[in-house]
């Protein structure tokens, strides 16, 4: 994701409050009491943080530093004369896993992932071929190659991060065509600018990591990553999170909490359904029928079923049993929960439909706009619950 639109909900309710109560029609549920909802969401709060978002930004950066790790071991394997097929096929993997839980993760970019600039940094697309091709050109920029020197002097958003990887796993070959999957005949330059990259995006993931957890509970090779390249993050907003309603948080009370994480879903079902799908398969430009997400890995169609899946765990929670905010709509509102479990199901399924590779069918499979429609339709269901949840604060 490179953008994201943040939705504004204005909502007026003309709802009388009289003993911590809410007045309601014949057709609504009695909204419980204030004090209810209020231990309902922090419930709700702990297993969000320490279940969800910190397990998926870890797995996240285990995986960005085995990546980084197999890249470099690619570039003194092909000092050596020894790269393999093998050897290519692996940092693929441990990108494909990696990029699981970044997409996983993306019903959360608020905080530090939009705060610290971590999201378009890690995520632009597309790549921008044109500009990778000057940088590889050019001598001066290669000779300076390192992971600071592309993070924070060259630039370019569209020349780092996981689909700058991802073009040199799948598609790059020597002469900077498109190869076979078999051929891996890198240029030294073209493997010391891959290293820089990967590990550039080991360091924003592990800063996720830390910010959300704290930097006092991550592995000390990752603080160790973090101090050495100055990313150490300035808040903990797992513990913002966590201590909702008191002193020293962000947000003001759990129902503001609860509310950032919901618009957090909003946010990407609409990215999904308008931009990630939407735009490759109703524009009319080449730009528009070209801006298709991770296209040479033909990873498109399972990174939207994971950010489906993100908003899943963030509204259902991720471990059976795990109270969640499912749980507080499940109570002032059941229909609505039931329609909310329906729509993640059928949205995940629809898009599971359409046919790969995404780069070709966006425009031309009628399963398209079914699937779009099916995501649009979760995201009316995820206005309703913020409305739910509005009416509590």
């Amino acid at each position: 994701m490179n953008k994201y639109l943040k939705v504004s909900l204005c909502l007026l309710m003309g709802a009388c409050v009289t003993c911590g109560l809410e007045s309601c029609s014949e057709d609504e549920p009695a909204p419980v009491q204030v004090e209810d909802n209020e231990v309902l969401l922090q419930r709700a709060l702990t297993p969000y943080v320490n279940h969800t978002v910190i397990p998926t930004y870890r797995s996240m950066a285990d995986n960005c530093m085995l990546l980084s790790d197999k890249c470099n071991e690619m570039l003194d394997k092909f000092k050596e004369n020894g790269l393999t097929v093998e050897d290519v096929e692996e940092a693929g993997q441990y990108w494909n896993q990696a990029r699981k839980y970044w997409e996983q993760s993306e019903a959360f970019l608020y905080g530090p992932a939009a705060d610290y600039s971590i999201d378009p940094h890690i995520d632009s697309w597309p790549l921008d071929q044109n500009l990778l091709e000057s940088v590889l050109s050019n001598p001066q920029i290669m000779a300076n190659v390192s992971t600071d020197y592309i993070a924070n002097v060259l630039g370019g958003y569209g020349v780092l991060g996981f689909h700058t990887v991802e073009y040199f796993l799948f598609e790059l070959s020597a002469d900077g065509s498109s190869a076979s999957p078999h051929q891996v005949n890198y240029t030294e330059q073209q493997l010391n600018y891959l290293c820089a990259v990967a590990e550039d995006l080991r360091n924003q993931a592990i800063r996720l990591e830390a910010a959300w957890a704290g930097m006092e509970n991550v592995s000390d090779e990752k603080q160790e990553i973090l101090e050495e390249n100055e990313l150490e993050p300035t808040k903990n907003y797992g513990s913002y999170m966590l201590n909702a309603g008191k002193a020293g948080s962000i947000y003001v009370s759990v129902v503001d909490a609860a509310e950032e994480i919901i618009q957090g879903c909003i946010d990407i079902a609409d990215e999904v359904a308008m931009t990630k799908m939407g735009r490759p398969a109703h524009g009319t430009s080449a730009e528009d029928l070209s801006y298709i997400e991770s296209p040479y890995s033909l990873n498109s169609l399972e990174d939207f079923q994971d950010n489906i899946r993100s908003i899943r765990n963030a509204y259902l929670g991720s471990r059976e049993g795990d109270a969640s905010i499912s749980d507080f709509i499940k109570t002032v509102n059941p229909v609505l929960d039931v329609e909310m479990r329906d729509a993640l199901d059928e949205a995940v399924a629809a898009i599971g439909r359409v046919p790969e590779p995404f780069a070709k069918t966006a425009s031309t499979s009628p399963l398209t706009d079914p699937a779009i429609e099916a995501v649009s339709t979760l995201e009316d269901a995820l206005t309703k619950v913020f409305a739910a949840l509005t009416k509590y604060n």
